[in-house]
């Protein structure tokens, strides 16, 4: 018999309350029970950065975690980058991609697009943290986040041409 446990979970501004049961991943959760499919799963060991999410504000890899260790926290998914209906938790504004985002699409960051949601979430700490990363900062910050198509460097002209947006 496999054990349930209630959780209440906000998740992009929106506050779930449910029953998971206990050996459930985040990555899981977020994915099946509230269809937010950005979270995406690579490696299932933490280490391609595929499942990156905000948990309280800092990245974390969900596929690591049970859904019901996000008990009681905040989580942002790279749905809630460029809400529809709300301002973004990390500061897009409505209707409106991130800035973080925009720059992707500008600097041509991405090619298949399977790593950029976790390299999103990888980067919004880490560009609130360091507003002026100089390339080398950059490169060892998107360390954790593995990417077979690009050779990285329209990455990081997107999270610098980022940098400049967000200051």
């Amino acid at each position: 018999m496999t054990q349930t446990l209630p959780v209440t979970i906000t998740v992009n501004e929106k506050e779930y309350k449910c029953e998971v049961e206990s050996r459930l991943l985040l990555s899981d959760f977020l994915r099946h029970e509230l269809g937010l499919t950005g979270t995406h799963v690579g490696c299932e060991h933490g280490a391609c950065g595929a499942c990156t999410i905000l948990f309280d504000g800092e990245s974390a890899r969900s596929c690591l975690m049970f859904a019901v260790q996000a008990d009681g926290h905040t989580l942002t998914t790279v749905e809630g980058l460029a809400p529809s209906l709300s301002s973004s938790p990390a500061g897009g504004k409505e209707g409106e991609l991130h800035p973080l985002q925009q720059s992707f699409w500008e600097a041509h960051g991405l090619q298949c697009g399977y790593c950029t949601p976790g390299i999103l979430m990888s980067m919004i700490p880490f560009l609130q943290k360091n507003p002026n990363p100089t390339e080398d900062e950059i490169r060892h910050a998107l360390s954790g986040n593995l990417c077979r198509c690009t050779g990285y460097q329209h990455i990081v002209d997107a999270v610098k041409l980022a940098a400049e947006k967000m200051k």
